[in-house]
């Protein structure tokens, strides 16, 4: 992260910056006045700032104001996994306070350590040579199969989520927000909402599901290809490893030219960077696994449950409630995401 990453708070989202340093000079150990905030570019779901003060950063994240889905924008659970997480082995950074009180500043909040290191937004990683490059697509699969081999119970993540039925419970809970969120048909989306819940795989295995795992959430040390700390945990549960995975791997069926959201399909590979099924090996190799049945089930779901959020987004920038300023143009990528949900769907059937 850098100020780079930063802009001046945003219309809509302004925080009442003299109660909130009040509010962590009693609450924050080590914060020390005066405090000055900047918004974060990314955020399209919370709202999250970099807070400076007395030479030392942090990074503040908060429910967006304005009426809210039911369900989302759970900012709580976000503080409770990357605390269940430390120590863990898995790179999470450290949470040192959750505001529970939308006194303070209109919504709950969580204060995060600041990290100095680098974010990807393009996939291809342009930035860096085939050889970095290489080791940064490892170092990610890699910590994918960390989280998924964490014990959550050991850990005190009894509760997170229900232990079993995740797959059927998503597809109910994203058929209903992307319904709630509706704003104009999309065929492809009405086909998955009735084909997903007939064609769930058995076997079901329960892990701590990140729910938004790809290179952008992830912070890599400024001088090596080492994660640095998993960001973003709103959608984090108890959940399926695999459909975590399908949804790291969605990048390799996404345009290069999506705007907002580009991937890696219709242009080659950059020198070093693994196809989609090296990668899927990488990661079998990492969580001990043979391989990824009906894969494409959960490339499916990934596809329909990104098409759900993005459609949420776009019914967010029409009430006027958006979180990020290319809310609209991500929004607009609810149609195209939920083609390429039913296409992978269409190789099963």
């Amino acid at each position: 992260m850098s100020d780079s990453e930063t802009t001046e708070i945003r219309t809509g989202h302004e925080l009442d910056i003299e109660t909130l340093s009040a509010y962590l000079a009693e609450h924050l150990p080590g914060f020390v006045p005066p405090l000055q905030v900047r918004q974060f570019r990314g955020g399209q779901s919370n709202p999250t700032y970099l807070l400076t003060t007395g030479g030392r950063r942090y990074v503040l994240r908060k429910k967006p104001s304005g009426e809210l889905l039911h369900g989302a924008h759970m900012i709580e659970r976000e503080y409770r996994v990357m605390s269940a997480l430390k120590g863990s082995g898995v790179p999470v950074a450290n949470v040192p306070l959750l505001c529970d009180d939308s006194a303070v500043i209109g919504t709950p909040f969580y204060i995060m350590d600041f990290l100095e290191g680098r974010i990807f937004r393009d996939p291809a990683v342009p930035e860096v040579d085939p050889t970095e490059r290489a080791q940064i697509y490892s170092a990610m699969s890699d910590t994918l199969a960390k989280l998924h081999k964490v014990d959550w119970q050991a850990v005190g993540l009894e509760g997170f989520g229900k232990p079993t039925g995740y797959l059927g419970r998503q597809i109910t809970l994203w058929s209903r927000q992307y319904e709630a969120g509706k704003t104009h048909d999309i065929p492809e989306m009405d086909r998955l909402i009735a084909w997903l819940p007939d064609k769930i795989p058995g076997n079901e295995i329960t892990t701590i599901s990140h729910g938004d795992f790809r290179l952008e959430n992830l912070m890599i040390a400024p001088d090596r290809p080492v994660v640095l700390a998993i960001l973003d945990w709103e959608l984090a549960t108890l959940g399926n490893p695999f459909a975590d995975l399908a949804y790291n791997c969605m990048v390799w069926h996404l345009p290069f030219d999506t705007p907002n959201v580009p991937g890696l399909a219709g242009r080659p590979l950059p020198p070093g960077l693994p196809t989609e099924a090296d990668y899927i090996a990488g990661y079998c190799k990492a969580a001990g696994l043979p391989e990824i049945p009906q894969y494409d089930f959960y490339l499916a779901f990934s596809f329909f449950r990104f098409a759900a959020i993005a459609q949420g987004i776009y019914a967010r920038w029409k009430g006027g409630n958006a979180s990020a300023p290319n809310a609209e143009q991500v929004g607009l990528l609810a149609r195209p995401l939920a083609e390429l949900g039913w296409a992978a769907a269409r190789r099963l059937s």
